[in-house]
């Protein structure tokens, strides 16, 4: 018999989480979700399973009551959906899985999920969207390998685009953490009510997680200056072999400037001999121009009752990704 209870304590999320969650990307650390559950507050909703009064599974959900529906822990939102990737289901098999999900009392929406062990037999698989790496291994360690991908008028095209910010000079800056300032300026003046820091509870779990960061030796700021004038800035973090670079601002005044600083950043991966750069979901007109790796991820919904009216509960929408 498995045994279904729902933990909301602060103290007991955190020990669940520290205890039994994977640790192999960024998303997965504690600290990491931290900062964004102290911003957005939502309740969490941690089902636990357990089989003997043994541990088999769990589901970290939070109430979004703004939206009205479950998502996955800590439910950061932009514009009304997660945003943190790499999301999982921890179950020993389909039984506690069917029963993790069964305890799911309302309607709930768990995106970015990736498949660590069992997918569920006849569960209905939905896309969600498409994440984008490159893998400095695959063309071994060797930028100018990995430049051999593109055609060579591709290649000229990219070479003029960089030797005209080249002639206005160019140089970088690291680790200057008054350029994430800038980066945030830089990403509002470009989408507005679009961009995530046009939240105040995005923008300080950013701020926090910049600290957090920091203090840990994790962060790195790439800030690209044009003849002295900041041009670009992207912030990310290292850890476990992957880079992960989570936000980015760039100014119109440069064109090419976002071309350059992505080319930087991969090339000093493979300098790095590092295992991946992850950008994260979105293609944004240019990751598959790149010959990045797609890495697609799935979501699981489940609808019980929308405005009042009870309905049908979904199959499961399994959220997957192919690791």
């Amino acid at each position: 018999m498995i045994d279904v209870s729902v933990s909301s304590d602060p103290e007991e999320i955190q020990r669940l989480w520290q205890r039994h969650w994977p640790q192999t990307c960024l998303f997965d650390l504690w600290p990491v979700r931290a900062c964004f559950q102290r911003r957005f507050q939502h309740t969490p909703h941690f089902l636990v399973a357990e089989r003997q009064g043994a541990f088999c599974g769990l589901l970290a959900l939070s109430w979004i009551d703004e939206e009205q529906y479950f998502g996955h822990f800590p439910g950061e939102l932009w514009h009304g959906k997660t945003w943190l990737e790499q999301n999982r289901v921890l179950v020993a098999d389909e039984h506690v899985f069917d029963a993790l999900w069964e305890a799911v009392p309302d309607v709930a929406q768990i995106r970015y999920l990736r498949p660590d062990g069992y997918l569920p037999e006849g569960a209905s698989v939905t896309m969600d969207e498409i994440g984008y790496l490159f893998r400095p291994p695959q063309y071994g360690y060797d930028f100018k390998m990995y430049m051999e991908q593109f055609s060579g008028k591709s290649r000229k095209k990219i070479r003029c685009e960089i030797d005209r910010l080249q002639r206005r000079g160019v140089s970088f800056r690291y680790d200057c953490l008054a350029d994430v300032d800038h980066l945030f300026s830089l990403n509002l003046e470009i989408f507005r009510e679009d961009s995530y820091f046009s939240d105040p509870r995005f923008l300080g779990a950013f701020e926090d997680l910049v600290q957090w960061l920091h203090r840990h030796n994790l962060l790195r700021v790439t800030a690209v200056l044009v003849g002295g004038e900041l041009a670009a800035v992207d912030i990310g973090a290292v850890w476990n072999g992957t880079y992960t670079v989570v936000a980015g601002g760039t100014c119109g005044d440069f064109p090419g400037v976002a071309k350059l600083i992505n080319f930087h950043h991969l090339e000093w991966a493979c300098q790095q001999h590092l295992r991946a750069v992850d950008f994260l979901c979105g293609e944004f007109n240019w990751k598959n121009r790149f010959h990045l790796t797609p890495r697609p991820l799935y979501k699981m919904s489940k609808l019980i009752a929308i405005d009042g009216a009870q309905t049908p509960a979904y199959a499961s929408d399994l959220i997957c990704a192919t690791g």
